[in-house]
């Protein structure tokens, strides 16, 4: 077809153009778009401290045996583990693309639980943690504090009590984290002092979990008009 016969005939060019609009309006409105699209493999992790140990002992006693127990999960394709001197462990289980994450995250956890004999008790007593998460940020946000009126530990500790539980509810987020420190307290103790009581790490730790204790031991004036817990 020539290209003059679009000017000749003028109804027919009008007829094409609408044509051409109304295809374009109804493929406009029924083509899927995603703001995020799933392009990266489901990934589940599991995560727990093994308190005073180093990598190496990380490695033997804890990742061993968990990655023991979660090899062969359904659609799995490989996974990855890390291990620090702090005592902390982490695996990254990867499966295959378009496979259900919740599917993955309940097959992994009851693997987990099978291997709760196997663990250390110190690592049984904080717990494995399993969540999908993936190992990519994207989205990193900046908290700062005007004229610096409070410090780092304090603006830490406002986003872990007011914003990333808001931020963890918003559908679609896996998880949320503060990349800062938490309080804590930390303690040193000094060989020549412990061996003169006959002490052990282990002592000082029942005694700081003796004297931490929250007890619910009742309340007093139920039956008044006052009750105190």
């Amino acid at each position: 077809m020539k290209l003059d016969n679009f000017i000749k005939r003028p109804v027919l060019s009008t007829v094409i153009s609408i044509f051409i609009v109304v295809v374009g309006i109804i493929g406009l409105t029924s083509l899927p778009v995603e703001q995020y699209p799933n392009i990266a493999p489901p990934t589940i992790q599991v995560e727990t401290t093994y308190t005073g140990a180093n990598a190496q002992t990380v490695l033997n006693s804890v990742i061993a045996p968990l990655e023991e127990s979660i090899n062969g999960a359904l659609n799995m394709t490989y996974m990855t583990s890390t291990a620090t001197n702090t005592g902390c462990a982490t695996i990254n289980v990867y499966f295959k693309q378009g496979y259900d994450p919740d599917m993955a995250a309940i097959d992994v956890q009851n693997r987990v639980s099978q291997a709760q004999n196997l663990l250390p008790a110190e690592v049984t007593k904080v717990g494995v943690t399993t969540k999908k998460r993936q190992s990519s940020m994207l989205i990193v946000m900046t908290l700062s504090s005007p004229n610096e009126a409070f410090d780092q530990e304090f603006i830490e500790n406002y986003m872990a009590i007011n914003v990333i539980p808001d931020i963890k509810r918003i559908p679609g987020v896996g998880d949320a984290m503060a990349l800062g420190s938490d309080y804590s307290m930390r303690i040193w103790l000094k060989p020549d002092k412990m061996a003169e009581y006959s002490l052990q790490p282990s002592d000082i730790s029942m005694a700081l979990a003796d004297q931490n204790v929250e007890a619910a031991p009742g309340q007093f004036g139920d039956q008044g008009n006052q009750s105190y817990q």
